[in-house]
């Protein structure tokens, strides 16, 4: 069958479950006129800022593969594909770009752009490569992110988990929680993944949940407190490996549930993108009275957020902090099959 008609059959699968959502189609009016223009903004900003090689920024993290792959995926949220919609030629640029970044052994890195590591990079790169995949006609793609999933197989230290460099050196639950999802939206696409790679990366994720449901950063070593961002981040991985139930689900959601937005749980703004990216998917996938509380909170402070010129400000950079939030808004949209139930 051609890709082209996968990609349709794609579409339509997703336009069926938007269609069909939950509680008789409250997730489409979660999407209020004020979200939808806040996006719309947003997504502007994101295409003027991107770069003729197809990347984003020239302050911050400039050409950062983490940061183009984010932008992708901000614009996949809204509809396009690499082949229609109003985004179309921003992501077919954010696919040529993070190809020309692609090593050949598979590993995706700009080797002269600013990261905060670079298997996040490389997380968010496949992530996002393994979600256009069967969207886009490039040939090498399929190969591309067979080798990029070997990267992070390859990476898998002992205990299960990955660190900032592609070695299977030691482990932090954030770079894990990247990898999971890239590895998770892999297989989606139909690239082959490693049971036993997925089952470590479970034994290693639940072994860094703490007692209050939170999780530490490291299994030793590093800060072992709980945090909300990678407490968010550590429920999504264990949905995205496959556990959707259960003592270690439950009691991550309840330790997240404080930092609502609109609060004012100590520590609810630290990372603040980074964990409401997580914490929006830990909701979405908890499905409920959990998500139709969580999503209009953190939608309404978003747009409270936003500048004029349609940007959300990040220490990282801009153009990280604006995908994130369009991520995050639009959810409810259901286009991304990573977060498809």
């Amino acid at each position: 069958m051609r890709l082209s008609c996968l990609a349709a059959i794609a579409g339509a699968c997703m336009f069926l479950a938007h269609v069909h959502a939950e509680d008789g189609g409250v997730l489409g009016k979660m999407m209020t006129p004020e979200a939808t223009q806040a996006v719309d903004s947003g997504l502007k900003y994101l295409a003027e800022r991107q770069l003729e090689d197809g990347s984003f920024g020239t302050r911050g993290y400039p050409r950062n593969v983490a940061v183009c792959g984010l932008s992708g995926m901000a614009f996949l949220a809204s509809g396009s594909t690499p082949t229609r919609g109003p985004y179309a030629e921003p992501i077919d640029r954010c696919i040529e770009y993070l190809l020309s970044q692609t090593s050949e052994t598979g590993f995706i890195a700009a080797p002269d752009a600013t990261s905060r590591g670079p298997m996040y990079g490389h997380g968010f790169a496949t992530l996002f490569l393994s979600e256009v995949y069967g969207m886009s006609e490039q040939a090498d793609l399929r190969d591309r992110l067979g080798q990029a999933v070997e990267v992070i197989v390859g990476s898998q230290n002992d205990e299960g988990g990955w660190r900032y460099q592609p070695q299977p050196n030691d482990a932090d639950v954030s770079v894990t929680v990247c990898q999971v999802m890239a590895l998770r939206a892999a297989r989606n696409a139909g690239i082959a993944v490693p049971r036993e790679t997925i089952d470590r990366a479970i034994t290693y994720v639940k072994s860094c949940q703490n007692t209050d449901g939170g999780f530490r950063y490291m299994l030793s070593g590093g800060e072992q407190s709980s945090q909300f961002a990678r407490s968010a981040a550590g429920v999504v991985a264990l949905y995205n490996a496959g556990i959707y139930e259960g003592d270690e689900i439950e009691r991550g959601l309840d330790y997240l549930e404080p930092f609502r937005a609109g609060g004012d749980k100590p520590g609810r703004e630290g990372f603040y993108f980074y964990a409401h990216y997580y914490a929006v998917q830990a909701m979405w996938h908890a499905g409920g009275e959990r998500w139709r509380s969580w999503y209009p909170a953190i939608r309404d402070e978003l747009i409270a957020r936003q500048r004029a010129d349609g940007s959300w400000v990040d220490a990282i950079c801009s153009e990280y902090g604006t995908a994130m939030a369009c991520i995050v808004l639009q959810v409810p949209n259901n286009y991304l099959p990573i977060l498809q139930r």
